[in-house]
């Protein structure tokens, strides 16, 4: 029996999620565009999904657009918040710890001429708020932050920042990664203070290849597709009916017991850190105060990263060497954080589910002592 401990890249399909985009793939695969009922029944599933999802982070349903994933989320919101509100104001600040789908865009309107300011955790390995805010001025168009940090589950100041920059450029657009934090952390849109926010299906028991970003009202971007002018022109392209009606059946089904899957969580982080204490030559890369209980970040050291998963693989055992979209290369976000080399190599992610258990855990530490036994000799 496998355990998966990856979460933080991909996550099993909830059976909800499975039923809705099987039935709309053999019953209601209607284009949601066509004016009969077929379409309209599709539509229906959109609208409904919109709903979930705006129930779960408390946004009008209106402001919530599908596109395929974080990746375009991202990108859509970035790229295309640039081309409207950086025609006159041309800085962007952002952080170090960004995802590729956020660090690459903006690296590309840096190559076309915006000033970036990219902010790095302080010594203690954490972002400061006042950071964020100070680098902030009229020439800024737009703020770019994740949530929750992929590779070690730091949780950003977002709220702190965000209010502090609003109040003060309200001009400036704020944008949000919340992909991590989504269905993990509570969320609430006007909380955050976030013009964009974009999240995903399949970090949440949904399907790979749907997403949505959803946009305060009285913003704009400029759409980086263009065509029939699906979801209003934000995002053309007919809309894959199955895999947001698996999007919507994932929201509907978790967003109801959020507070008690993150106890449950919590238990099994904490249990973790007490399991891995016991182990020598274990340093632990997440703190538990301000990181998200559903990824720890650790190092075996003197065990290089791909050894000691592919050792855990041969167990059936599932974790990652850090962000799946780095596909092993070594982490630049940890050297962020502080890490040294030595710490970075050895570095492996451990990302916990609603359906992890405390078996699971005694699992992985007993691989993890016997890789040591083995791979250490």
């Amino acid at each position: 029996m496998n355990i998966y401990l990856d979460n933080a890249s991909t996550t099993k399909p909830c059976e909800p999620a499975v039923s809705a985009a099987f039935y709309c793939m053999v019953e209601n695969y209607g284009n949601p565009s066509s004016l009969h009922k077929m379409g309209i029944e599709a539509e229906k599933v959109l609208n409904d999904t919109r709903r979930a999802i705006a129930s779960a982070i408390a946004c009008a349903p209106e402001s919530v657009y599908f596109t395929s994933g974080a990746t375009e989320s991202n990108n859509a919101a970035i790229l295309g918040a640039a081309e409207i509100y950086g025609r006159r104001k041309r800085k962007i600040v952002t952080t170090s710890i960004e995802h590729p789908s956020v660090a690459e865009p903006i690296k590309r309107l840096e190559e076309l001429g915006y000033e970036v300011v990219r902010i790095s955790p302080n010594r203690s390995g954490e972002i400061e708020y006042e950071d964020i805010i100070s680098a902030v001025d009229d020439n800024t168009c737009l703020v770019s932050c994740m949530l929750v940090n992929n590779e070690n589950g730091y949780i950003l100041p977002i709220k702190r920042a965000f209010m502090a920059i609003k109040r003060n450029f309200p001009e400036c657009i704020t944008h949000c990664d919340a992909v991590q934090g989504f269905l993990k952390i509570p969320i609430r849109a006007n909380e955050i203070y976030a013009d964009l926010i974009s999240i995903s299906a399949h970090k949440i028991h949904g399907i790979k290849g749907v997403g949505a970003l959803i946009m305060k009202k009285g913003i704009r971007i400029a759409p980086i597709l263009r065509g029939g002018g699906q979801e209003k022109g934000v995002r053309s392209g007919t809309e894959s009916v199955p895999l947001i009606a698996g999007f919507g059946a994932a929201v509907s089904a978790l967003s109801p017991t959020l507070q008690q899957a993150i106890k449950n969580a919590e238990e099994i982080n904490e249990y973790l850190r007490s399991r891995l204490s016991d182990i020598e030559g274990i340093s632990i890369n997440s703190k538990q105060d301000s990181c998200s209980p559903f990824i720890m970040n650790i190092s075996v050291e003197r065990i290089r990263s791909e050894i000691m998963l592919h050792h855990l693989e041969s167990k059936g055992i599932f974790v990652s060497s850090g962000s799946a979209c780095s596909k092993g290369a070594k982490s630049s976000v940890l050297k962020e954080f502080g890490l040294s080399d030595r710490l970075i190599d050895s570095a492996i992610r451990i990302s916990i589910s609603r359906e992890t258990t405390w078996g699971d855990i005694d699992a992985l530490i007993s691989g993890i002592r016997d890789g040591q036994e083995k791979l250490l000799k």
